[in-house]
């Protein structure tokens, strides 16, 4: 198992490519999970990646002796419209290039898409995934698909199902825990929604989040907009800081043997805090580290 860091809350405070590489390598970590960055992969637009930029990085990599675990690229690849999902397609096959260019064989992703349409997303991603297989597996990538609020689906049994209805080793699931209340409806379930996605969940995405679904975690106006409405709050906060049962998740991992496979991925992703990010990250790395301990 690698365990990784989320750089998004460096790159906000201005810093440079070489001095994220270099923070995340002083608190300890070994790889990086590289989110959406305007200057490499900007959020639904297509990737930006000059000469220059893949130069720094990839020599910041190695000065440092950091590797990039995976890219994490945003598209609208389930539409809703069919304009929207091809300039998607076309985003894609440019981080892919991207991919193969920086060595890493690994990609995560959100399904997209628009809760209020989820039926028509569901055929537009499918579209889109038909068209992007192949290549994936030309290329040697996987790629890890997690449900998102606001997603066309945010259910994590559905979104299970649908990366397990294509069959392919280089499609799997991620779980990201901060979106655990939306996964089931407010339960919180962890062990049962990880025992669900079985064999095929390779990648968890670490931060702790409030449950949105009870009254007045967040407070949100006009009072008649709630999170059940589509006005889709959570946070992503240090282990132990918000409601998920971190006890719980970590042993059923256990008992999946995670920690023990050489392809699965856990990545630290804390936006919450910046100011405390000194110590919330190694603190973060250290519990999983303790807790799915390598073999």
């Amino acid at each position: 198992m690698k365990i990784a860091c989320d750089p998004d809350v460096l790159f906000k405070q201005g810093l440079s490519i070489t001095q994220v590489v270099n923070k995340i390598a002083e608190w300890g970590f070994k790889y990086i999970e590289q989110s959406p960055y305007d200057r490499l992969l900007p959020f639904y637009k297509h990737p930006k990646a000059s000469r220059e930029t893949v130069a720094e990085y990839k020599s910041a990599l190695k000065n440092s002796g950091l590797k990039l675990s995976s890219l994490l690229p945003v598209y609208r690849w389930s539409g809703p419209d069919e304009e929207t999902r091809k300039a998607a397609v076309v985003n894609w096959k440019r981080a892919i290039q991207l991919a193969v260019e920086m060595d890493v064989n690994v990609m995560n992703t959100e399904l997209s898409g628009d809760p209020h349409q989820s039926e028509k997303c569901e055929a537009m991603w499918y579209r889109s995934i038909e068209e992007l297989l192949p290549i994936f597996e030309r290329e040697g990538i996987r790629v890890d698909i997690q449900a998102h609020p606001y997603d066309f689906i945010e259910n994590g049994y559905e979104a299970a199902d649908l990366v397990k209805s294509l069959r392919s080793d280089r499609v799997t699931y991620l779980y990201a825990v901060p979106h655990t209340f939306f996964y089931d409806e407010g339960k919180g379930d962890v062990r049962k929604m990880l025992a669900y996605a079985g064999r095929d969940l390779k990648h968890i995405i670490v931060a702790d989040t409030m449950n949105p679904m009870k009254d007045c975690r967040y407070i949100l106006n006009p009072p008649t907009i709630q999170p059940t409405h589509h006005a889709t709050v959570h946070q992503h906060l240090g282990i132990g800081e918000g409601e998920v049962d971190f006890d719980s998740l970590f042993d059923q991992l256990r008992k999946m043997n995670f920690n023990e496979e050489e392809d699965t991925i856990a990545s630290i992703s804390y936006f919450g805090y910046p100011e405390k990010m000194d110590h919330l990250a190694p603190e973060g790395l250290a519990r999983i580290q303790k807790e799915l301990p390598a073999e």
